[in-house]
C-alpha cells in the first residue's frame, strides 16, 4: 500500500549571537511564547511557540552579523491572512526601529496582488511578512524578478 505524506516544515532553527536579545526580539515582534531553553554556558537555545506550533528555535553559536553571500538561510518568511495585519506588523517594527529592506508594502513581483514587507532581526537575518492579497497597485522594487529574492 502506497501512503503519500505531505511535508510541512516543523521548525525553523536560527543561528543568533546572543540570546536573550534574539528572544526578545522574536517574542516582541511576533507574540511567540517562550516554550523551553537552556542558559546553560555554551549551549544556550530557546524554543519559541506560537499557540501549538514550534515556529522558531534560537541557537547562540554564532558571532558577527547575517552575510548573504554565505549558503544558508536566505530568508524567512510568515504568511499573515490580510493587508491590515501586515501593516499592524509594518507600525509595530517602526516603532522598534528594526531595519527595513524596502520602504512599505511591496508586491511579491511586477503585478503581483501577494505583498508585504521585508526586514531584518537583530542579527541581520533576513524576514518577511506577507498576505496573499493587498499588494495590488504598489510599486516593485526589482523589475522583472521576485521582490524576496534580491533584497
Amino acid at each position: 500500500m502506497h501512503v503519500h505524506h505531505t511535508l510541512e516544515t516543523g521548525h525553523v532553527g536560527l543561528n543568533v549571537s546572543d540570546i536573550e536579545r534574539s528572544k526578545k526580539f522574536y517574542q516582541e515582534v511576533f507574540g511567540f511564547q517562550l516554550l523551553k531553553e537552556s542558559l546553560q554556558a555554551g549551549r544556550e537555545w530557546a524554543f519559541l511557540s506560537s499557540g501549538d506550533k514550534l515556529p522558531i528555535t534560537l541557537w547562540q553559536q554564532s558571532k558577527g552579523h547575517f552575510e548573504k553571500q554565505r549558503p544558508g538561510l536566505h530568508h524567512l518568511s510568515f504568511q499573515v491572512p490580510d493587508m491590515e495585519m501586515v501593516k499592524a506588523f509594518e507600525k509595530k517594527l517602526k516603532a522598534l526601529k528594526v531595519p527595513f529592506n524596502y520602504d512599505g508594502v511591496v508586491p511579491h513581483s511586477e503585478g503581483a496582488q501577494s505583498g508585504g514587507i521585508f526586514f531584518e532581526d537583530p542579527d541581520g537575518i533576513r524576514l518577511e511578512i506577507y498576505a496573499p492579497s493587498g499588494a495590488e497597485g504598489c510599486q516593485a522594487p526589482t523589475p522583472g524578478a521576485p521582490s524576496c529574492g534580491f533584497f
